[in-house]
Order: structure tokens, then sequence, then C-alpha cells
């Protein structure tokens, strides 16, 4: 899903990269079923490697449950973003690029995060216990001490494990205060114009999306 690109208000390092739970040593995971079943359709040929191979054990859940929630930001596919010929300068949808947010991963220890799953709103303290959740646009909440601070999120999943890890991993992430508000407005109008005139599909699917995410956008701000 997509938001929108020229909302976004110059970038700002907030976080300091620390040690992911991934960064544990351990042996590469070889899944067994699948080499195997490789093995008889192309035995000549070695098996490629599977996302098991590229994966590592997280820490073991603590006797205790910690203190603080490490939370970990994906955002896999900025890179594509950026690139795609429809998310150009003039757009005002939001897109995750280099100059929208300055990295794909950010961790960090905090008190909680409220994220905003198309359940609704849950909110996430240390010793939560594990579970998926999709994401609909909205205020991801972030919270530190007496600290909070907002990101706009376009859609993704949150997975959270048992360790007291959150791993988010987002389309798009901004914080709010780096959306403008006139942009926002801007990229709803237009949107709900084309989806008024969209005659295919793809365009009223497109259309959708944009009214949707810019509708949330405005919700975030205003509300």
């Amino acid at each position: 899903m997509r938001a929108a690109a020229g909302a976004v208000r110059s970038p700002a390092s907030r976080f300091a990269s620390q040690d992911f739970s991934t960064s544990v040593p351990a042996t590469a995971t070889v899944d067994s079923t699948f080499v195997d079943a490789w093995k008889k359709v192309a035995p000549n040929i070695d098996p490629p490697k599977t996302p098991l191979a590229f994966m590592k054990p997280r820490p073991p859940i603590p006797s205790t449950i910690p203190s603080k929630l490490t939370v970990n930001f994906v955002l896999p596919y900025q890179s594509e973003i950026s690139n795609k010929g429809n998310f150009g300068a003039n757009s005002c949808q939001m897109r995750q690029s280099r100059t929208s947010w300055d990295g794909l991963l950010k961790s960090l220890k905090v008190d909680m995060v409220i994220i905003p799953a198309t359940t609704g709103q849950m909110g996430v303290l240390p010793g939560h216990v594990a579970t998926i959740a999709e994401l609909k646009p909205g205020i991801l909440s972030v919270h530190e001490g007496s600290e909070v601070t907002k990101y706009f999120v376009s859609s993704g999943f949150a997975f959270i494990h048992a360790n007291s890890f959150a791993d988010i991993v987002a389309v798009e992430a901004v914080p709010l205060d780096r959306i403008d508000p006139g942009l926002v407005q801007k990229g709803l109008a237009d949107f709900t114009q084309k989806l008024s005139s969209a005659v295919t599909d793809l365009e009223k699917a497109e259309a959708q999306i944009g009214v949707d995410v810019h509708s949330a956008l405005n919700a975030a701000l205003t509300g």
C-alpha cells in the first residue's frame, strides 16, 4: 500500500543502530525436506538456499519479563517503492526513499508500542504473548518514558515474539511530524478525482488505495 511522497519533510536520524536479535551466532538451518525433494528432481545441481538458511534463532525467552521491549523497524521495500515510475517528484504520495528515512532497519528499546492492527489498536509491552498482526494505514506510537514518538505506517505486519522482541515490517514508516498537512489534503483531493474518473479495475484499485491512505493520513494529523 502507498502513502503520500511530497508530504515528507527533511529527514532526521533519531535512533542509533543496535545489535539485532538475528545477530546471535548460530549454525545455518537446513530445510532437509526441501533439499531431499530437490535432489530427487535435480541430483546433479546443488539446491538453492531457502529463507531458513539465512535465519538465526532469537535469544531465548528470559525467565523474567525484561523492563524494555526491543522493537525492530524493517522497511524491505524502500528502494522498490522509490524507483516506481508513477511515484514521481510531483506526486503527492509518500514514498519510502532514502530522502524520507535514512535506513532500512532501525532497532530501539522502548516501554511500549501501539500498532494500528486491522483488528484495532494493539498495545505491546514487554512479555507480550507471541502474535502476528496485519497493519492498516494509521499511527504507530512508540512510548519511551514520557516521550511518545508517532509514525505513520501505510501497511505491513507486526511480529510479536515471546522474548519481548517485536518486528514491525512496514512498506512505509514516516515520523508524523514530517508529514505536510497541505500536501495530504491535496493528495486526497487528487485521488478522489482519480477514483471518480477511473475506468479500468486497475485504475479504480490504485485510486482507492490513494484515497484510503490519504484519508488515514488526514485522520492521523487531525485526530
